[in-house]
């Protein structure tokens, strides 16, 4: 299956006829999205299928994550059940570079982009690892799991960790949130 990618500049040309998706975490998704962007993050695309569906039949759907991965991603869930989308090239990380304007909701903190949490999340495992180590010898075995599963995560252009803390409750949708976007897009 052929992938329909659009570019930065693409997108904000036709922005106004487009329904953007955002499958990031929502604190991704609060530190800043594309204008009249719907957050629906990636792990909830299944239950969001219908009003996708119904949202798809009105016009055409961009999805947009940080850097294209996940969106791809998900367009390519969304064509396993019959729903035409594009990706956004690049993502919010192009849309941002190009100087596009984007859109934060008011009253909500900013967090950390989940590469950043990775990371952060990696990085400390690491580094307790080879702590833990100099007393402990075997500790280090934790160091050495965290660095093949980040050549795992390179090679498969998946990540597991990331799955891991997108779990986090500073990183789930509220449920009356997902069920407002929902909602919208239904109608």
């Amino acid at each position: 299956m052929a992938l329909t990618a659009l570019s930065a500049d693409e997108a904000r040309a036709r922005l106004h006829e487009l329904t953007v998706i955002d499958v990031r975490t929502p604190g991704e998704y609060a530190s800043g999205h594309l204008p009249g962007a719907h957050n629906i993050p990636l792990d909830h695309l299944d239950e969001a299928l219908p009003a996708l569906k119904t949202a798809a039949d009105r016009g055409d759907l961009l999805v947009v994550c940080a850097s294209g991965a996940r969106s791809e991603t998900a367009c390519r869930r969304l064509a396993d059940a019959g729903v035409t989308a594009a990706t956004l090239t690049g993502g919010t990380t192009a849309w941002v570079q190009l100087g596009h304007d984007t859109h934060r909701p008011a009253g909500t903190r900013t967090s950390w982009a989940m590469e950043r949490q990775v990371r952060l999340a990696a990085g400390s495992l690491v580094l307790t690892g080879l702590v833990l180590g100099r007393r402990l010898p075997r500790a280090r075995g934790l160091s050495a799991a965290v660095a093949g599963g980040l050549v795992f995560s390179a090679l498969t252009d998946t990540c597991g960790m990331a799955r891991v803390l997108a779990k986090l409750p500073h990183n789930r949708p509220k449920a009356a949130d997902l069920q407002a976007t929902l909602a919208g897009l239904s109608r």
